[in-house]
């Protein structure tokens, strides 16, 4: 679940409401995404499309799922750059670097082509953030 400072802050610009939306849940079950994860609670709760704080355009990605071609941004992180399928594009990748979201640890990586998504590939790059509430607080300079 979010924590409560994110929660806050998310409720503060009524972007936050605790209805729940079936094809939204269908996506993140869709994407094995624990009901009860941060991730699933912000992305089924928040009222926005789009997100903005210190960098690129952050993504609802269970409306990017309904209503994009979202799939096509799952299946390039896959193919082209090679990225694990536990790891979930945050935003669109805009100028090749983005933020992934890693359903099985919970935890973000920043990456971006070149020596940085070598590294990763590589096992050598360790996710910047340990959960994804920790990368909220970071993104909306809530810490």
């Amino acid at each position: 679940m979010l924590s409560e400072k994110i929660k806050l802050f998310l409720e503060n610009r009524n972007l936050y409401d605790e209805s729940d939306d079936a094809a939204y849940r269908s996506v993140l079950e869709e994407l094995n995404i624990p009901i009860n994860s941060a991730f699933a609670d912000f992305n089924l709760h928040t009222t926005a499309v789009t997100f903005s704080g210190r960098m690129y355009e952050l993504y609802n990605v269970c409306w990017f799922a309904l209503n994009s071609n979202y799939d096509l941004d799952l299946k390039a992180a896959r193919e082209k750059l090679k990225i694990p399928n536990e790891f979930i594009p945050l935003d669109s990748f805009e100028a090749g670097s983005g933020f992934f979201y890693n359903k099985l640890t919970d935890s973000v990586v920043e990456l971006e082509l070149g020596e940085k998504l070598k590294k990763f590939l590589a096992g050598k790059l360790e996710p910047q953030w340990q959960s994804f509430n920790d990368f909220l607080e970071w993104y909306f300079e809530l810490e």
